[in-house]
């Protein structure tokens, strides 16, 4: 499995078309969701890839938080990193690399030391997969594109 971090300057022709046709597949076919994924944000986002085979198997996109008090995504201010675009290939599923693409997202957006803190908008039938990772819900679940959504916010204990 290789692991690649990425901006979007740095995708090739071949990523940008793999992650699109990931998203489209998951978040769009399979979950019967018509929507636009193209949401102008790719651009200021971070793109953490995993390939198996040459075959796109898992992907995020993390934004760093920028220091601004600016309001993003769900409300959550710009102060905090947030991850999304959460997807593990359907024939990959199975191999907990849900959990391990998580845990490297959420490496990355830690490493950034504007904040400890990172937001997530999750599908509501995996808050359990998010709260065993320590994200905590945050306000009442609300739909996205037909699909019952949570807030969840994770704050990085001093060590």
């Amino acid at each position: 499995m290789d692991w690649q971090l990425k901006t979007f300057n740095e995708l090739s022709l071949a990523d940008l078309y793999a992650v699109l046709a990931l998203r489209q597949a998951v978040f769009v076919v399979e979950q019967n969701c018509p929507y636009q994924d193209a949401d102008g944000e790719d651009q200021q986002a971070l793109h953490l890839l995993s390939y198996e085979n040459e075959q796109l198997i898992a992907y995020a996109r993390i934004f760093h938080a920028t220091g601004k008090t600016k309001t993003s995504l769900h409300g959550a201010d710009a102060d905090v990193h947030r991850i999304g675009r959460v997807i593990v290939a359907p024939h990959a599923r199975g191999r907990q690399l849900g959990r391990v693409l998580m845990k490297k997202a959420m490496q990355v957006a830690l490493s950034n030391s504007l904040s400890q803190q990172i937001v997530i908008g999750a599908q509501c039938y995996l808050l359990d997969f998010y709260r065993s990772l320590d994200f905590v819900c945050e306000g009442s679940e609300y739909l996205e594109d037909g699909i019952p959504h949570q807030d969840m916010r994770y704050i990085a204990r001093a060590d």
